[in-house]
Protein backbone atom coordinates (compact mmCIF):
# COMPACT_ATOMS: atom_id res chain seq x y z
CA UNK A 1 0.00 0.00 0.00
CA UNK A 2 2.74 2.66 0.64
CA UNK A 3 4.52 1.57 -2.19
CA UNK A 4 1.32 2.47 -4.10
CA UNK A 5 1.34 5.84 -2.62
CA UNK A 6 5.09 6.60 -3.20
CA UNK A 7 4.00 5.39 -7.16
CA UNK A 8 0.60 7.73 -6.63
CA UNK A 9 3.17 10.86 -5.50
CA UNK A 10 5.93 10.23 -7.82
CA UNK A 11 3.30 9.99 -10.69
CA UNK A 12 1.75 13.50 -9.36
CA UNK A 13 4.88 15.17 -8.87
CA UNK A 14 6.26 14.35 -12.20
CA UNK A 15 2.97 15.29 -14.08
CA UNK A 16 3.05 18.69 -12.00
CA UNK A 17 6.94 19.16 -12.89
CA UNK A 18 5.38 18.37 -16.72
CA UNK A 19 2.68 20.95 -16.60
CA UNK A 20 5.15 23.82 -15.50
CA UNK A 21 7.52 22.81 -18.00
CA UNK A 22 5.20 23.35 -20.76
CA UNK A 23 3.87 26.84 -19.41
CA UNK A 24 7.79 27.64 -19.34
CA UNK A 25 8.24 27.04 -22.61
CA UNK A 26 5.07 28.60 -23.42
CA UNK A 27 6.48 31.85 -22.09
CA UNK A 28 9.32 31.79 -24.24
CA UNK A 29 7.12 31.00 -27.61
CA UNK A 30 7.44 32.89 -30.28
CA UNK A 31 5.25 36.17 -29.57
CA UNK A 32 4.47 37.77 -33.55
CA UNK A 33 3.84 41.37 -34.50
CA UNK A 34 2.19 43.77 -32.20
CA UNK A 35 -0.45 45.58 -33.08
CA UNK A 36 -1.00 48.83 -30.80
CA UNK A 37 -2.98 50.75 -33.56
CA UNK A 38 -6.00 49.75 -35.40
CA UNK A 39 -4.42 50.54 -38.33
CA UNK A 40 -1.06 48.33 -37.43
CA UNK A 41 -4.03 45.83 -36.39
CA UNK A 42 -5.72 45.47 -39.54
CA UNK A 43 -2.60 46.13 -41.89
CA UNK A 44 -0.57 43.09 -40.59
CA UNK A 45 -3.96 41.11 -40.51
CA UNK A 46 -3.98 41.29 -43.88
CA UNK A 47 -0.53 41.01 -44.80
CA UNK A 48 -0.64 37.57 -43.06
CA UNK A 49 -3.49 36.52 -43.94
CA UNK A 50 -2.07 36.66 -47.58
CA UNK A 51 0.63 34.77 -46.69
CA UNK A 52 -1.06 31.87 -44.94
CA UNK A 53 -3.59 31.91 -48.00
CA UNK A 54 -0.43 31.36 -50.08
CA UNK A 55 1.17 28.62 -48.05
CA UNK A 56 -2.41 26.98 -47.59
CA UNK A 57 -2.59 26.96 -51.08
CA UNK A 58 0.41 24.41 -51.83
CA UNK A 59 -0.97 20.63 -52.42
CA UNK A 60 1.26 19.53 -49.47
CA UNK A 61 2.45 21.36 -46.51
CA UNK A 62 6.03 21.02 -45.58
CA UNK A 63 7.34 20.83 -42.05
CA UNK A 64 8.71 24.53 -42.73
CA UNK A 65 5.46 25.44 -43.71
CA UNK A 66 3.75 24.12 -40.95
CA UNK A 67 6.45 26.72 -38.73
CA UNK A 68 5.91 29.48 -40.92
CA UNK A 69 2.14 28.99 -40.44
CA UNK A 70 2.59 28.67 -36.22
CA UNK A 71 4.62 32.03 -36.70
CA UNK A 72 1.96 33.32 -38.45
CA UNK A 73 -0.90 32.59 -36.28
CA UNK A 74 0.86 34.52 -33.32
CA UNK A 75 0.85 37.91 -35.59
CA UNK A 76 -3.24 37.41 -36.48
CA UNK A 77 -4.28 36.19 -33.01
CA UNK A 78 -2.47 39.86 -31.80
CA UNK A 79 -4.50 41.62 -34.96
CA UNK A 80 -7.31 40.00 -34.34
CA UNK A 81 -7.62 40.78 -29.99
CA UNK A 82 -7.11 44.40 -31.19
CA UNK A 83 -9.30 44.82 -33.72
CA UNK A 84 -12.27 42.98 -31.71
CA UNK A 85 -11.28 45.76 -28.86
CA UNK A 86 -11.65 48.40 -31.38
CA UNK A 87 -15.03 47.06 -32.49
CA UNK A 88 -16.23 46.84 -28.81
CA UNK A 89 -15.42 50.72 -28.62
CA UNK A 90 -17.01 51.31 -32.12
CA UNK A 91 -20.19 49.46 -30.72
CA UNK A 92 -19.91 51.47 -27.74
CA UNK A 93 -19.51 54.92 -30.08
CA UNK A 94 -22.65 53.64 -32.38
CA UNK A 95 -24.72 53.60 -29.49
CA UNK A 96 -23.90 56.50 -28.25
CA UNK A 97 -24.71 58.09 -31.91
CA UNK A 98 -27.81 55.90 -31.54
CA UNK A 99 -29.18 57.30 -28.19
CA UNK A 100 -28.25 61.08 -28.59
CA UNK A 101 -30.14 60.68 -31.77
CA UNK A 102 -33.33 59.87 -30.21
CA UNK A 103 -32.83 62.92 -27.92
CA UNK A 104 -32.15 65.25 -30.94
CA UNK A 105 -28.92 66.20 -29.28
CA UNK A 106 -27.10 67.34 -32.44
CA UNK A 107 -23.77 67.72 -31.14
CA UNK A 108 -23.33 64.05 -30.13
CA UNK A 109 -24.50 62.89 -32.65
CA UNK A 110 -22.01 65.33 -34.58
CA UNK A 111 -19.09 64.52 -32.48
CA UNK A 112 -19.54 61.04 -31.81
CA UNK A 113 -20.97 60.54 -35.09
CA UNK A 114 -17.91 61.66 -37.04
CA UNK A 115 -15.53 59.82 -35.05
CA UNK A 116 -17.73 56.26 -35.72
CA UNK A 117 -17.25 57.19 -39.69
CA UNK A 118 -13.37 57.92 -39.18
CA UNK A 119 -12.81 54.46 -36.97
CA UNK A 120 -15.09 52.27 -39.46
CA UNK A 121 -13.37 53.28 -42.35
CA UNK A 122 -10.08 52.04 -41.23
CA UNK A 123 -12.08 48.44 -41.55
CA UNK A 124 -13.76 49.13 -44.77
CA UNK A 125 -11.39 49.82 -48.20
Amino acid sequence: MKKLALYAVVAFSTFSLSEVALSSDRADHFQGKSAATLEEAVDNFSTHNKKLADILAKDELAATDMVEIHELTYTLENALEKIHEELEELAETLEEVHLASEKLDATVVKEKGDHYVETAAKFIP
